[in-house]
């Protein structure tokens, strides 16, 4: 860079620019004066080369250069155009490529955190504050840090090592950034903000101490009517038409449009939220909202879909609204369903009606939960025999936007795995030990919901055909050998996408405790190292479960292993001919073509075909 030549300021002045100090404006040496008109320069500015084009929208180029702007204390790299600034840029880093139209103002203050290092208060929305957001927040750590929250040693630590990353990226810029290839026109203000490569900021309203973690090949977009306020929104992301976000973390590929409102919430991998509203939520990875009148407060949940007007209810209480729920992986609330928490759902299960009595259904996954006025029946495993299940576990994977390399949450797509299998395997107890206690009577009562005996018997059978499932495609997967490790063994976790086993998981929590972490990025190493490990540990586990379910003394041997494939196959069969009938059923509402219904039919009958495959879950 170098000082302009007198010549030079001259020129300038002719095009309408001022300055209070023409000494602290730097140039490129190949400077085109010319492409510079009506600016304003106040305080250290850098202005890169100006002498190509810019991409202004879709097949429209424009020339580089300055227009009608006011500039402080900034830095602009090459090949930028900046025109119709109403009020200035202040204390900020441009990049190359950048294109900055009609906007209000950008600044960053002395006090500027760029949404980072607040702490804000997940599920109990009137607690102290459990999760402190940056811009390298996990699905996994969010969920240590609920989970854990009221180890204090725990907690201190984990802050500790996020607060010196903060500190660390602090040192490297105190201004705003905005890098390479960003757009932003027709935009309000934007204030103490990070915007990555690649963003689009179209129709704004105004962001305020926000960092955009865009990257070139999965840009964050925000659009019309948008205001965000000390959030975090990572690749790939999308927010827009009026939407609202304060104090909110924004994974990975989500889209949060439509006049969504959320205050104090997380939301990772894949979320999809429009239209309801959101406050001390946690939806971990594709948790998905579309429809007005939903309010997602006080829950976890991930793999979730909200039908219309789901509403998680925690405020009719004399102490305030800090009840909460888990709605563990898979769960799905019909429209107008109303949970009263505090409540635990197990996993792939669906909440129809005004569920009251504070469900706990976590030892009956896979269950229906259906209110008739003050009545609350269960039904336990009709979810693994439906339609919806089987289109859920297949779309999942299609639908992770997120591209390689840029994956800051672990997902582990697997529906049956030592998690969800542990709590089939105690379902399946749990209701042996109920009809073994009240005997064959016409309904049974579990925590102030009925079962019919229909579905008791028929809940006994569908949790039997899941473990055979499992276990059979297991051997598929493995040689006959005893496990290396007695690692997994033990109760399994699903933290927020990450499958592990809960001695992992403590595991990992010694270690923040104890000091061995050196940063907070080591912490998401340690989770992919177990993530990666998961097929052996799934292993260890799955073992004993079979010899446990077959009574086999010894080794697995080739005899058992082929008992075990024939259980596999019938279990499979059945368990396909299950949906079928599903499918059919709802064929007969009148609502499906017969285009489609046939579709789905060979798509089932297909699935024979997997039967031989060596490779196949």
């Amino acid at each position: 860079m170098r000082r302009l030549e007198n010549n030079e300021i001259v020129l300038l002045q002719d095009n309408g620019c001022t300055s209070t100090n023409w000494d602290l404006v730097k140039v490129a040496d190949d400077f085109d004066i010319s492409r510079v008109s009506h600016v304003s320069f106040a305080g250290n500015v850098q202005i890169g080369t100006i002498n190509g084009t810019v991409e202004v929208a879709e097949g429209f180029a424009k020339p580089c250069g300055l227009h009608n702007a006011t500039l402080r204390n900034v830095t602009i790299g090459d090949n930028c155009l900046i025109e119709n600034v109403r009020g200035y840029i202040n204390n900020y880093y441009i990049g190359d490529g950048c294109y900055i139209c009609d906007v209000h103002s950008i600044e960053t203050t002395s006090d500027a955190s760029f949404g980072e290092g607040k702490v804000i208060s997940v599920l109990n929305e009137v607690g102290d504050g459990n999760v402190m957001i940056f811009d390298g927040l996990s699905s996994q750590m969010a969920a240590l840090m609920v989970k854990y929250e009221q180890d204090k040693v725990f907690t201190s630590a984990i802050r500790s090592l996020i607060a010196k990353y903060i500190a660390e990226r602090r040192k490297k810029t105190t201004t705003g950034t905005i890098n390479n290839n960003v757009r932003i026109v027709n935009t309000g203000r934007i204030i103490n903000c990070h915007i990555g490569s690649g963003c689009v900021i179209d129709s704004a309203n105004r962001l305020e101490e926000c960092t955009l973690k865009s990257v070139p090949d999965a840009p964050v977009k925000i659009g019309t009517g948008a205001i965000l306020e000390s959030t975090v929104v990572y690749n790939g992301s999308t927010i827009n038409n009026n939407a609202k976000l304060e104090n909110c973390f924004v994974g990975e590929a989500c889209k949060i449009v439509d006049g969504f409102t959320a205050e104090s919430s997380l939301f990772f991998a894949n979320n999809h939220m429009a239209n309801g509203e959101a406050c001390a939520a946690f939806c971990g990875p594709f948790s998905a909202s579309h429809h007005k009148c939903s309010l997602l407060i006080g829950t976890q949940m991930s793999f979730y879909n909200a039908g219309s007007a789901t509403n998680f209810s925690n405020h009719a209480y004399k102490m305030g609204p800090m009840h909460y729920g888990i709605l563990e992986r898979g769960s799905k609330t019909a429209s107008g369903s109303s949970v009263l928490l505090p409540a635990q759902i197990g996993t792939f299960s669906v909440c129809m009606g005004k569920l009251m009595h504070h469900p706990d259904t976590r030892k009956l996954p896979f269950s229906y939960l259906i209110a008739y006025g003050d009545e609350m029946y269960l039904v336990p495993g009709r979810n693994l025999t439906t339609v919806g299940l089987y289109r859920d576990i297949r779309k999942w994977p299609k639908r992770d936007k997120r591209p390689e390399g840029n994956k800051n949450s672990i997902v582990n797509f697997d529906w049956l795995s030592p998690f969800s299998v542990g709590g089939i395997m105690v379902a399946k107890r749990t209701l042996e030990s109920l009809m073994d206690v009240a005997g064959n009577v016409e309904e049974y009562n579990y925590h102030d919901y009925h079962i019919k005996n229909s579905s008791l018997h028929k809940g006994i059978k569908y949790y039997d055909i899941a473990l055979r499932l499992y276990m059979g495609a297991l051997l598929k997967r493995h040689k006959l050998e005893r496990p290396l490790s007695d690692v997994g063994t033990g109760k399994w976790s699903d933290l927020s996408g990450l499958l592990l086993p809960v001695s992992e998981e403590e595991r990992v929590v010694d270690m923040i405790k104890n000091g061995q972490f050196d940063s907070v990025m080591s912490i998401r190493e340690e989770f992919m190292k177990i993530h990666e490990n998961y097929n052996e540990n799934r292993w260890s586990w799955s073992y004993r479960l079979i010899k446990e379910y077959y009574g086999i003394e010894g080794d697995i041997t080739p005899d058992y292993a082929e008992r075990i494939e024939s259980d596999y196959i019938a279990a499979r069969r059945t368990w396909i001919a299950e949906i079928r009938k599903d499918a059919e059923k709802e064929f007969e509402l009148g609502d499906v073509t017969p285009e489609t219904l046939q579709d789905f039919l060979q798509s089932l009958d297909k699935e024979v075909e997997f039967e031989k495959l060596k490779y196949y879950l």
